[in-house]
């Protein structure tokens, strides 16, 4: 049962408290290791999925069936933080304590070792080797080249463009209603934004003025953004139901193959900026 306070949102703030309680000593010698596998697969994950993850450790159990796979990664996730809370007890000792307080105290020490067992097991097919890598147990798909234990977990997962707005909230507001993203206003963190989501894009929204918050085109630059599609025809008809502005319509197939550039199509957004949706490449 966890006890302290945690922040609703900032996951790298819980691991920052965990490695604090690591740092002062008195923990198990794996206790390191398993904060960073534990690190490296949350961030593998999808923002939402990390939100869950928050949501679990604040004692939310009912959670979309969407992520009862990666569940195990959120009981670790706690069992570390139970941990490390436990750590922090046991190292301010009384001067004095009742006979029932001494039992408690040894129940607590024992129950460190139910924790210390899950640290560095394997989780959701990924292990942690003595290189401190976190790596697949099965490295068959290994491109030719790769190093030896570098494993398939990468660092870097997803990225997001960022767009300076005169009005956040009224770009969120036609990307909500215009294009189907969804948004999660973030006031809480250092930088305040808006970050958009629909499907694997994600926009950051945040609040400027001037030559910053204009179209790239006002600059020589055609396109703002660009997102790679795998049926470009759909994402044209959808947005043009919702009324949005087409500002180069998608040319036919047969068309295309003449052309010099990808079959692509290019919307306006409130803000002036001009977004093209190219043909996926790696489209099937």
């Amino acid at each position: 049962m966890l006890e302290m306070e945690y922040p609703a949102h900032d996951i790298n703030a819980v691991f920052d408290m965990m490695q604090s309680t690591i740092d002062a000593g008195g923990t198990d010698e794996k206790a390191q290791d398993e904060l960073l596998f534990l690190n490296h697969l949350f961030a593998a994950l999808p923002p939402e999925a990390v939100e869950y993850g928050m949501m679990f450790l604040h004692g939310e159990k009912k959670l979309p069936a969407s992520v009862n796979e990666i569940v195990p990664l959120f009981i670790r996730f706690v069992s570390l933080a139970e941990y490390c809370e436990k750590v922090d007890r046991l190292r301010a000792i009384p001067s004095n304590m009742t006979t029932q307080e001494i039992l408690d105290r040894k129940a607590l020490m024992d129950s460190l070792e139910d924790h210390e067992k899950s640290f560095c097991k394997p989780l959701l097919g990924f292990k942690f080797n003595s290189k401190t890598q976190v790596t697949s147990p099965d490295c068959s798909d290994k491109k030719e080249g790769e190093e030896e234990g570098s494993g398939r977990l990468l660092l870097m997962n997803n990225q997001a463009a960022v767009f300076v707005c005169p009005d956040p909230y009224k770009t969120a507001i036609f990307y909500e209603t215009k294009l189907g993203f969804k948004a999660a206003h973030l006031d809480d963190e250092s930088m305040p934004h808006i970050r958009l989501t629909r499907d694997n894009i994600a926009i950051v929204l945040v609040e400027g003025s001037g030559d910053i918050a204009r179209p790239l085109r006002k600059f020589g630059i055609k396109y703002d953004m660009y997102i790679y599609c795998s049926e470009p025809y759909l994402l044209q008809n959808e947005l043009s139901g919702s009324d949005v502005k087409i500002t180069e319509q998608l040319p036919e197939a047969h068309e295309a193959k003449n052309m010099k550039v990808n079959r692509q199509f290019v919307f306006e957004d409130c803000d002036g900026r001009h977004i093209c949706v190219s043909q996926s490449l790696e489209a099937n």
